[in-house]
C-alpha cells in the first residue's frame, strides 16, 4: 500500500466510529422495538386468553345457576303434587254446593298457573305414544279404541320442567 492509500484508510476509519455508533444505536433501537413488539404481542395474547376464560366462567356460572333454579323448582313442586292430586279429586267428586266447587276450581287454576309460570308442564299421556322417559307403566290393558303401545289410561298425571321429569305419568298401556 502506498502512503496515499494508508491515509485514505485512516480517514475512513476516523469517519467509521461515528457511523458505527450510529449504526449500533439504530440496531439497538431496532432490537428494542422488536422486543417491545414481542412483549405487546404476548400481552395481547394473554388478554385474549383471559377474556375467553372470563367469558367461559360467566357462561358456566349461568348454567350452574339455571340448573340450581331448576333443581329447586323440581324439589318444591314434587312436594306440592300430592296437594294438586287432592284438588283434582275434589273437583271430580260429587258436590251439591256450587260455590264450594267453584272455590276449589279457583284454587286449582291458580295453582296450575303458578306452576306454568315456573315452567312446569303436564306430561301428555292419554293417547300418546308410551315413552319410558316420561311414563311409568303399571299395567297393560286390552283397548279397542287405542293403538297398541299407546297410553290407554292415566292413573296419575306426570309433570316436567324442560327435559327434566318431576314426576312420571303413571299409566296403563294398550296391548
Amino acid at each position: 500500500m502506498t502512503n496515499e492509500e494508508i491515509e485514505k484508510n485512516e480517514d475512513i476509519s476516523e469517519e467509521n466510529p461515528a457511523e458505527e455508533t450510529e449504526q449500533t444505536e439504530e440496531m439497538t433501537e431496532a432490537c428494542e422495538a422488536d422486543k417491545v413488539a414481542e412483549e405487546l404481542s404476548a400481552v395481547k395474547e394473554q388478554l385474549v386468553r383471559t377474556m375467553a376464560e372470563y367469558d367461559n366462567f360467566r357462561k358456566r356460572s349461568q348454567r350452574e345457576k339455571d340448573a340450581l333454579r331448576t333443581d329447586i323448582i323440581v324439589n318444591v313442586t314434587s312436594k306440592f303434587l300430592p296437594v294438586m292430586d287432592n284438588l283434582e279429586r275434589a273437583l271430580s267428586a260429587e258436590c251439591t254446593d256450587e260455590n264450594y266447587k267453584n272455590g276449589v276450581k279457583m284454587i286449582y287454576d291458580s295453582f296450575m298457573e303458578t306452576l306454568k309460570n315456573f315452567g312446569v308442564e303436564e306430561i301428555e299421556s292419554d293417547g300418546a305414544e308410551f315413552s319410558p322417559n316420561l311414563h311409568q307403566a303399571v299395567q297393560k290393558i286390552p283397548a279397542e279404541d287405542v293403538e297398541s303401545g299407546k297410553v290407554a289410561k292415566t292413573f296419575a298425571k306426570g309433570y316436567k320442567i324442560g327435559d327434566k321429569v318431576i314426576r312420571f305419568a303413571v299409566v296403563a298401556v294398550a296391548e
